[in-house]
């Protein structure tokens, strides 16, 4: 019999110190820190999401409060090697960071924030969708890597959290870049699913106290969850992610490919559930903590002859638009369009909201994440 992949799911209602740090710090028993990070002095490298700058209660990235108590648990334990970055939307490390909180969470117990510096070309023959990565140097260095994920929505994925959050990894442009070369939800999936083998976080994180819902990553809204979730399997915690928000697993691509190319699971029966009082079914914990009213994408995705021409023809596809009430004209979407000639830009000018031009458009929903104003939404 396979042994079953472990999630952790720590009730907690509250950003509150205490309350994090009680939870975490019994995730961590429960998972046995000294078994998955037997040396106190190999280097660790905590990866938050940071998608952009924002306040932490728009639940855009991971909450400093997570990131510092579990700072502040590794170093009680004797752990002094560790620094934190990732590989940001807009900006870096120091600057999203800035004003958070987590910049004076990480000064408080000594975890320097690093601005990745360079690439770094790693081969991984094995891979099934990609063959080599752009690691950043700081990444590729670590001994350890920990991902500190966050809970929300996907334009292009559905959702994003565990297996997702390694896309921080890849350095730089080579993020962008990676969208023409993977543009479909699924060769993306099965990319990303590849990094993660490749880089393989020791430990994956999700703070799920305030999710996001609807227009994520970046421009969906704050929802309660009350939960933290922790696993070393990726696929098996971002499934409990999708149970608890009434998601099918198979339909996230993410989960689905990761099972079949053998990261993790999505199936059930082959997740066992923990919490600080004992073992849950998937049925008690969707119960106990899950929101079926969660603003998420449940439609499903058809596969025929009329589905094939439509792709074909580029018609009756998801497609990002702008909402020109809201837009502000900052060009943040054109800037962070990776198409070559851009997909959406000033053709009428400056004072006019930017124009897309959908033969072009590859549907990575890049704009979309990254508009700072809400202001771009996908239909």
């Amino acid at each position: 019999m396979n042994k079953k992949s472990k999630v952790i799911l720590l009730p907690c209602n509250s950003y509150r110190e205490a309350s994090v740090y009680e939870a975490l710090k019994k995730g961590m028993e429960l998972l046995d820190i000294r078994e998955i990070l037997p040396d106190k002095n190999e280097k660790i490298l905590l990866k938050p999401n940071l998608l952009k700058k924002a306040d932490p209660d728009r639940a855009v990235i991971t909450h400093p409060a997570v990131v510092g108590m579990f700072a502040r648990i590794l170093r009680e334990e004797g752990y002094g090697n560790m620094i934190a970055g990732d590989s940001c939307g807009t900006g870096n490390t120091s600057k999203v960071i800035a004003g958070t909180g987590m910049d004076a969470y990480l000064e408080r117990y000594g975890v320097p924030a690093v601005d990745f510096s360079a690439g770094v070309k790693v081969r991984y023959p094995e891979g099934v969708q990609a063959k080599e990565f752009i690691l950043a140097r700081e990444a590729a260095e670590s001994s350890c890597v920990i991902s500190v994920c966050k809970m929300k929505t996907h334009a292009l994925e559905r959702i994003t959290g565990a297996v997702k959050n390694s896309y921080g990894f890849v350095y730089g442009f080579h993020k962008a870049k990676g969208h023409t070369q993977y543009p479909s939800a699924d060769s993306f999936a099965r990319m990303l699913v590849d990094l993660n083998r490749l880089v393989n976080p020791r430990l994956y994180i999700m703070d799920g106290i305030v999710a996001m819902e609807g227009n994520g990553p970046g421009s969906g809204d704050p929802v309660p969850m009350n939960v933290i979730l922790m696993s070393q399997d990726p696929v098996a915690l971002d499934s409990v992610f999708c149970y608890l928000i009434d998601l099918d697993p198979r339909m996230v691509p993410t989960c689905y490919h990761g099972e079949k190319m053998g990261l993790g699971t999505w199936k059930k029966e082959e997740i066992s559930i923990l919490t600080p009082d004992g073992p849950v079914t998937m049925e008690e914990a969707k119960e106990r903590f899950g929101k079926p009213d969660f603003r998420v994408d449940r439609r499903r995705v058809r596969y025929g002859i009329w589905e094939r021409m439509a792709k074909a023809l580029n018609i009756f596809q998801k497609k990002p638009y702008i909402d020109e009430s809201l837009c502000i004209k900052c060009g943040v979407c054109v800037k962070s369009c990776p198409v070559p000639g851009k997909a959406v830009d000033f053709k009428n000018g400056r004072k006019k909201a930017p124009v897309y031009d959908y033969k072009k458009c590859i549907r990575c929903f890049c704009c979309q994440e990254m508009c700072p104003e809400k202001a771009i939404k996908v239909k």
